[in-house]
């Protein structure tokens, strides 16, 4: 019973702080689809577009107890890949945080190319991740970005989301062929000294680490609301847990004591006989 109370204790403080830790991001989360949201009007979302080189970004936590949200984006990321594997194809991971790392080591260690961990340890800020999106296509050859990460909707609920990214050569294959799968991209004129081909470069590397943000922040939101429940859940069962054990300590204790009651009775009544 003892054990059962800390543990509660320890479930109720785990989801109070992150009630705490949700209100601080949540109003930055949802600020930040306005970086990316635009790009889906000038390039488009093509998840289904057919390229050699996939590479599947699954953003996860680094700490576990929040539910189902890691395994929910692991799952995500195994079917994109068997959509996207093939003789002529080289499907890669990169992997965001230690949770879903653990789980895609276990049966798809040659397909993780670079793994990236602890990424929440300070304050999550554009800067830091526009880096790590850097690092991640300096390393990486891509003809197309697929990102998977749990949107967040409310402290109950999530959305797996996939967000693409493509190279500039992709961009400009399909710009050529007419193909209508990207947005306005061609109705726009190019001003400047850049040529198009360094316009496009720019355009992928600021689309791909706005997209970046905001999956990490999504992601975090995401942690945040599904430790909430996951925690109030705990406390909930470690509650009925402490009711049953009360009830048959107590239901113990009373035999106990009928039965030296009752011991006690018929030693003094055989004294008397």
């Amino acid at each position: 019973m003892k054990s059962v109370k800390n543990i509660q204790k320890i479930t109720k403080a785990m989801k109070m702080v992150a009630a705490s830790k949700l209100r601080a991001i949540q109003t930055r989360a949802e600020n930040s689809r306005g970086l990316w949201q635009p790009f889906i009007a000038l390039l488009g979302d093509t998840p289904s577009i057919d390229v050699k080189k996939n590479v599947i970004v699954t953003v996860s936590s680094d700490k576990g107890l929040c539910g189902g949200i890691n395994s929910t984006s692991v799952r995500l990321s195994k079917g994109l890949l068997k959509l996207n594997s093939g003789p002529d194809k080289e499907p890669k991971y990169v992997v965001v945080g230690e949770k879903a790392k653990v789980q895609l080591i276990r049966d798809s260690r040659k397909h993780i190319h670079l793994t990236i961990s602890e990424l929440t340890k300070i304050p999550l800020n554009y800067t830091q991740v526009s880096v790590l999106a850097d690092d991640i296509i300096k390393n990486v050859e891509f003809d197309a970005l697929k990102i998977v990460f749990n949107k967040f909707h409310s402290v109950v609920s999530f959305i797996p989301t996939v967000s693409t990214v493509l190279s500039p050569e992709v961009v400009e294959r399909e710009v050529e062929s007419g193909s209508g799968k990207l947005g306005e991209l061609d109705s726009y004129e190019i001003e400047g000294g850049s040529t198009r081909g360094e316009t496009l470069q720019n355009l992928a590397e600021f689309q791909f680490s706005c997209v970046m943000f905001n999956a990490v922040l999504e992601n975090a939101c995401s942690e945040m609301g599904a430790r909430m429940s996951a925690m109030d859940s705990s406390s909930r069962n470690a509650g009925e847990v402490l009711d049953r054990l009360t009830l048959t300590y107590n239901r113990t204790r009373q035999a106990a004591i009928t039965t030296e009651l009752t011991e006690i009775i018929s030693g003094a009544s055989a004294l008397e006989g």
